[in-house]
């Protein structure tokens, strides 16, 4: 077939959603289809790159807590028009559909079949429950809905009530399995990791206090800050203050060295206090070998499993925190035992089977159109035939 996949959020710029769209996108054209990825610019990017096609500009804007992207152009509809005349697609994939503007212009403008995956998790929300009405129009032309997570699905059916196919986000085992351990922090001292951007929902602050509590105890370790944001500044100005030691600041890392951090980590921690859809950083860390330490949010359940890949604690208890990371410092036989649980795991969410759940969805989706004689006229491609056991669940 030929898919587009339509992503509001600058491609490629680093981010859980252009993640999924980059791997997806890989493991569909090994699939033997013929793919692209539609997206808009961000500063001097050229409009076409290959098959990165750019339409509008993105801005960057605050959103759940984090930082998010909405996109404009002077000349959206003729732009738009004129990408799918040329290209054409049967299928377009959107992600996060309802992010203005660039997904939802696409959407109005497609004459084919049309689904969408649903990264998102928050509690109220005050843009979709004011935006919901008017875009139900929009979501009257998804002939599919997928969500990432039980927590996605149950906070966009709020909204926008309708069948979603739960497939999760995936994970590259194979990277995190080759990486090799960074030597310079394999000198005895036991390594706490910390991956995600500094910001408030990600819990960086609980984790310094819980870490502060650690080392008041006596406990020796070492404390491994990867990421940037806005609460940086706070953050060391928290360290310096109270002179905690044997904490680094990483900043940004690059895609091969975080694998080897994960390598390095005797523990991951994942002080997130809420809105978090899935937890890909989980999946890393699982791939990788490490035991976790994470909050118990809604998010995170389906990924890492209550004392088989990790331990739960409270979100914003550092107390509990300091608790669960001493448990896994503490004992090298219980870490042992979660970290083989989690790359076994791991192998559950690869990109291969991750795929092949979504290709097969496809597939499920068309052949109801058919069925129903509902197929959109930009459909040219031959009708799936339906996998040996039966179709996916609805």
């Amino acid at each position: 077939m030929k898919i587009g996949l339509v992503t509001p959020y600058v491609y490629p710029i680093p981010g859980g959603v252009n993640e999924h769209v980059r791997f997806l996108y890989e493991n569909l054209r090994l699939r033997g289809h013929d793919v692209r990825i539609i997206t808009s610019s961000h500063g001097l990017q050229r409009s076409s790159e290959g098959d990165v096609i750019r339409i509008g500009k993105g801005f960057s804007m605050p959103s759940n807590g984090s930082v998010g992207t909405i996109t404009v152009s002077p000349r959206y509809v003729s732009q738009v028009r004129r990408v799918l005349e040329q290209e054409r697609f049967d299928l377009l994939h959107f992600h996060e559909p309802f992010v203005p503007f660039l997904s939802l212009v696409v959407l109005h403008q497609s004459s084919s079949v049309n689904i969408a995956t649903f990264h998102a998790y928050a509690g109220f929300s005050p843009a979709m429950e004011l935006g919901s009405k008017t875009l139900q129009g929009y979501a009257a032309r998804l002939h599919g809905r997928i969500a990432v997570s039980a927590a996605a699905r149950h906070f966009v059916d709020r909204f926008f009530p309708g069948d979603y196919k739960v497939i999760p986000n995936g994970v590259d085992t194979g990277r995190f399995q080759r990486a090799v351990p960074i030597a310079r922090w394999q000198d005895g001292t036991p390594n706490v990791l910390f991956v995600g951007r500094l910001e408030d929902r990600k819990g960086l602050p609980h984790l310094l206090k819980a870490f502060r509590l650690i080392r008041k105890s006596g406990l020796e370790a070492r404390l491994l800050v990867v990421g940037s944001g806005p609460q940086e500044r706070e953050a060391r100005r928290y360290v310096m203050t109270r002179g905690l030691q044997n904490v680094e600041f990483l900043g940004r890392v690059s895609d091969a060295e975080k694998a080897q951090l994960f390598r390095t980590a005797d523990v991951f921690v994942s002080p997130a206090t809420g809105r978090e859809s899935f937890g890909i950083v989980l999946l890393e860390a699982m791939a990788a070998g490490a035991p976790i330490v994470c909050s118990d949010i809604h998010g995170y359940k389906g990924v890492a499993q209550r004392g088989r890949q990790a331990i739960l604690v409270p979100p914003r208890d550092a107390k509990a925190l300091a608790a669960g990371i001493t448990e896994l410092l503490t004992d090298p036989a219980l870490r042992a035992r979660l970290g083989a649980s989690g790359q076994a795991r791991a192998e559950q969410f690869s990109w291969e089977r991750v795929t092949a759940k979504v290709e097969e969805y496809y597939g499920f989706v068309i052949r109801r159109l058919a069925a129903q004689g509902q197929l959109p006229p930009g459909f040219a491609a031959e009708i799936p035939l339906p996998p040996r056991a039966g179709p996916p669940e609805a």
